[in-house]
């Protein structure tokens, strides 16, 4: 076995910056990669799992559409271009962004800076590699790296609570991950669990021509109507700023509270948006039992119930924590200076999981990378 490793090793190709990911955190890495060339001489590449441009964004329902306006949704150098009106016959606001507007955008950014993304590559694991170098196995053979960027996100590990009797549940069940269209779900008893802005936008659109159950944690927290992701996004800054501080941030608006963007106002005002159902104590083969002991037949359920990190290609490295986080300064990682982790969530950057937040993760991050290899080169 170590000869065949040793022999892989010898075969790998060599880079000096590789990037794991093709998405948002990917794309804003590669942009800012490119300028920092200017001033120091390295190579990189992004690789991505994906067939084309657009990471997660290609895996979003249908009619999934952002709550921020294109100037707010974008990434670093180039903003989104404005919707046009004629675009929404559903009478939502032209300046939300839809799913597509945004894998239109995506992969015209890609194209624009000419960011070397090498696609579909799935990496299988990082590990450590000939020379000090970092080796990252690949369907496509290895690759060694100085230096090693995760921008994985987290669609890809999708999370389910575990409700007791769940397995045993008859009706169909996915989580938001892989709905796309209200269709299969016509005339059907749904839950949708989750109370976030994904669980409202999909309750409010099946609930069109479905019968809807909505069930959240805690009553959800809905925004007055002219709040939106730009208001959130700088009271969430104010508030970042009010931690660091050490002052009292207060209760401010967060991403967790629910923009009404105009399905969901819709739905609310029709009264098919009913808020008042709390997660069920267990699950039947045929439906569930509510926390009063009452059971209802259910025919299926989408879980809106949010991700947790991709980082099974890291456990190589024995950096993971057990809470599935990797332990980081900044973005660096602690145990391994030779690798960083962008586009995560809050651990690894203010709004960093968000197409305004990730750029200012990813310059950073950038930064210390071409200066990582530089000196080391």
């Amino acid at each position: 076995m170590e000869r065949m490793e040793a022999s892989t090793d010898r075969r790998a190709r060599r880079q000096d910056v590789v990037v794991i990911g093709g998405g948002q955190a990917g794309l804003a890495l590669g942009y800012h990669l490119r300028r920092a060339q200017r001033d120091t001489d390295f190579t990189y590449t992004l690789l991505d799992d994906q067939p084309g441009p657009g990471g997660a964004w290609r895996h979003g329902w249908d009619s999934l559409r952002l709550f921020s306006p294109a100037e707010w949704s974008s990434l670093p150098g180039w903003p989104l271009p404005r919707a046009q009106a004629e675009r929404y016959p559903d009478g939502g606001a032209p300046e939300y962004p839809t799913r597509d507007d945004v894998l239109s955008y995506l992969s015209a950014f890609e194209a624009r800076y000419e960011l070397p993304v090498e696609r579909p590559v799935a990496v299988t694991a990082v590990r450590e590699g000939a020379d000090g170098r970092l080796a990252v196995d690949t369907d496509r053979g290895a690759i060694e790296a100085r230096a090693v960027i995760s921008a994985t996100g987290s669609w890809a590990r999708p999370f389910v609570p575990e409700i007791p009797g769940r397995e045993a549940f008859e009706g169909a069940q996915l989580h938001s991950a892989h709905y796309r269209t209200p269709a299969p779900f016509a005339g059907r008893r749904v839950l949708v669990i989750g109370g976030g802005n994904s669980g409202a936008q999909i309750a409010a659109e099946l609930s069109k021509s479905a019968r809807v159950t909505w069930v959240t944690l805690e009553p959800p927290r809905f925004l007055p109507e002219e709040v939106d992701g730009r208001v959130l996004f700088d009271r969430a800054t104010a508030r970042y700023a009010a931690i660091k501080a050490g002052e009292d941030p207060g209760r401010p608006y967060t991403l967790a509270d629910i923009v009404q963007v105009a399905p969901v106002r819709e739905a609310r005002a029709a009264g098919r948006l009913s808020d008042d159902r709390r997660p069920p104590r267990a699950f039947t083969p045929r439906g569930v039992v509510w926390p009063d002991g009452s059971e209802e037949s259910v025919d299926a359920v989408i879980w809106c119930t949010g991700f947790r990190p991709a980082l099974d290609h890291l456990r190589p490295l024995g950096v993971i924590d057990d809470d599935g986080r990797v332990a980081v300064k900044g973005t660096r990682s602690v145990r391994d200076p030779r690798l960083w982790l962008v586009g995560y969530g809050s651990w690894v950057g203010f709004a960093a999981a968000t197409l305004i937040g990730v750029g200012r993760s990813a310059k950073q991050t950038a930064t210390e990378v071409a200066a990582f290899v530089g000196e080391t080169g």
